[in-house]
């Protein structure tokens, strides 16, 4: 019993980056963006307006970083999709700087399979945590063959919405507040060759009934950066770009428990992943958009390392 219920904690722990909610380590929430934006991201593609957006993400994995030793023939798996609804009003009134306002709604819905089964009750799948952020978007600088470079700042805030049960090792909601504000900017090499980045800054606040099985009164995960790169090539005129596009994550100070004596003690807190793969982005008008991107983890420390797949619907009303 007392090795069921290690393996038990020690499961919850690694797969809640990839899923869930803050613990004790493998920590971060499922709203975090890992490469769900990609190319051309620094600004909206067709102006102000109201956009629709609803993007389908498979995550998988098998190779977990820094495990602890399991029973023979027990190999942890874990599969998800997420559909995330997205919708954004772009204004075209200038509030700071110049930055005119927006405002970024996205609601999640999580499906979850994993294995062994006897060592990972789940909350398989319900709503998820709803993000909200206002943000800043510039005019784009433009030259004598379009535009330069635009960019984007938002303060997204992600709220314990969804639904969360402390039995349960794996749930689609954190119980935690999450602030993740980020910049993200792209600069035209050529009218035909971009960069793009979306920088993250990650705080979490504490998850006040985290799963019975670690015995504590409180997580508060730990600080994090994360970053989106990418960088695409116009290979059919208005209608189709390639490249390549990765997401890099580290976690920059400790994750923290309360033990039920009112201890805090600090926890595992050097997670830590980068990935890349290829993308295309097809634009079937000025107001429609279908993104593809594929990630393939690497370096990791202290989390799932597996695949992300990502197919993301853009309209502009």
């Amino acid at each position: 019993m007392e090795r069921e219920r290690f393996l038990a904690t020690a499961v919850c722990l690694l797969l809640s980056a990839l899923l869930t909610a803050p613990a004790a380590a493998y920590n971060q929430p499922l709203g975090l963006n890992l490469g769900a934006t990609s190319f051309v991201d620094g600004g909206p593609p067709a102006g102000p307006g109201f956009y629709f957006e609803e993007y389908i993400q498979y995550i998988t994995a098998d190779d977990f970083s820094d495990f602890p030793p399991v029973p023979p023939g027990v190999k942890p798996e874990v599969d998800a999709w997420v559909s995330i609804s997205q919708f954004v009003h772009q204004s075209n009134t200038p509030v700071f700087l110049g930055g005119k306002w927006g405002l970024n709604v996205m609601v999640p819905v999580v499906w979850i399979d994993a294995g062994p089964s006897t060592v990972l009750p789940d909350n398989a799948s319900n709503l998820g945590d709803i993000l909200v952020g206002p943000y800043l978007q510039w005019d784009p600088i433009m030259g004598d063959k379009g535009p330069i470079f635009m960019h984007r700042v938002e303060f997204s805030m992600i709220f314990p919405t969804g639904d969360y049960d402390d039995h349960a090792v794996l749930n689609p909601g954190a119980n935690a507040f999450s602030f993740d504000p980020y910049w993200a900017a792209t600069y035209f090499i050529t009218p035909k060759w971009t960069v793009s980045t979306r920088a993250h800054y990650l705080w979490n606040s504490e998850n006040d009934d985290p799963f019975v099985g670690f015995e504590l009164d409180e997580i508060q995960a730990g600080e994090a950066v994360h970053v989106n790169f990418a960088s695409s090539y116009e290979v059919i005129p208005k209608q189709l770009r390639v490249g390549l596009n990765g997401y890099w994550l580290k976690q920059i100070s400790a994750t923290e428990g309360k033990t039920q004596t009112g201890v805090t003690v600090d926890l595992h807190d050097d997670e830590m992943v980068f990935a890349i793969g290829p993308g295309a982005l097809l634009s079937l008008s000025q107001d429609t958009h279908l993104f593809f991107n594929a990630y393939f983890e690497t370096e990791t420390d202290s989390r799932p390392e597996g695949e992300r797949f990502t197919l993301r619907f853009v309209h502009h009303f």
